[in-house]
């Protein structure tokens, strides 16, 4: 079995994706639904997936939680709500409570469009976590380089609460600069609450050019900052599909670990995914 921990659905029918602009993102500026995804995620031998937010609005995550309950691909997700606002405890029980409530594995917000680099440490965003790791659920970080020590801050104070790190913290593949990525990864991946997803990757490598060998520095220093049993598949899709398809993500991930054992390989793929989302 293999579990995707990492993929996004919208319809613009229903709104607006306000961060699709400008021409390199044009490819995205149409639906993507669960019916597109099934047989793409069948043919990679993906059995079971984790739906992840794409905006900051109330209304996606009580979409999401119907979706999961309606298809059986999807074995968990990754919500939004206001880490900040007073009520959170009680908001997200209430999110507990509704139609597919118990697929609510995690929260997310996009940390990496916020202008302050310490967001994460101010006091009502660390209430607001702490109310995560009180209602047993995760906390993907989805951040910039830049913004990795931060994190690394909020992760050794919340030690209650396990981060799952999206796209590895995005690093600089199409500069070809690791540090200081490097360095603040493996400080972050120090604490032993912390996840991170193999996901993300080709899109930060030059889209049209990326290879196998391109990642494979990063992806190094992933794999032993983290190991195999703290690290977990994703496609990213179908942000993915700007540099790949379903399918090439899911090979190139192969490749990537080929050197790893079965049982390594096993953990990337399933074991660790399915651990800390409770899937």
């Amino acid at each position: 079995m293999t579990v995707d921990a990492h993929h996004h659905v919208w319809d613009l029918s229903v709104r607006d994706q306000d961060w699709i602009t400008g021409p390199a993102l044009a490819p995205l500026r149409r639906n993507f639904t669960v019916a597109d995804l099934e047989p793409e995620a069948h043919a990679a031998g993906v059995d079971r997936t984790v739906l992840v937010q794409t905006i900051t609005v109330p209304e996606e995550t009580p979409e999401f939680l119907a979706l999961a309950e309606e298809h059986e691909l999807i074995a968990g997700v990754v919500g939004w709500t206001d880490l900040t606002r007073p009520d959170i405890a009680d908001e997200l029980a209430r999110l507990a409570e509704l139609p597919g409530g118990g697929y609510l594995k995690g929260i997310r917000h996009q940390v990496q469009g916020e202008p302050d680099p310490e967001w994460l440490l101010r006091p009502d965003v660390r209430r607001g976590l702490a109310a995560v790791a009180d209602a047993g659920l995760v906390y993907d970080l989805l951040v910039q380089p830049h913004q990795l020590p931060a994190a690394a801050k909020a992760v050794a104070d919340l030690p209650g609460l396990t981060f799952v790190l999206d796209h590895a913290g995005k690093p600089p593949i199409a500069a070809g600069e690791p540090e200081p990525w490097a360095t603040s990864l493996r400080t972050l991946a120090a604490r032993p609450n912390t996840v991170c997803k193999l996901s993300g990757l080709v899109t930060e490598a030059d889209p049209r050019t990326w290879t196998v060998a391109d990642l494979r520095p990063y992806t190094d220093v992933v794999l032993d900052a983290f190991g195999p049993d703290r690290l977990m598949f994703g496609s990213d899709w179908p942000v993915c599909v700007l540099a790949a398809s379903y399918g090439e993500v899911v090979t190139a991930t192969d490749e990537l670990t080929a050197d790893l054992s079965r049982d390594e390989r096993t953990l990337v793929f399933e074991t660790t995914a399915t651990r800390t989302y409770a899937l």
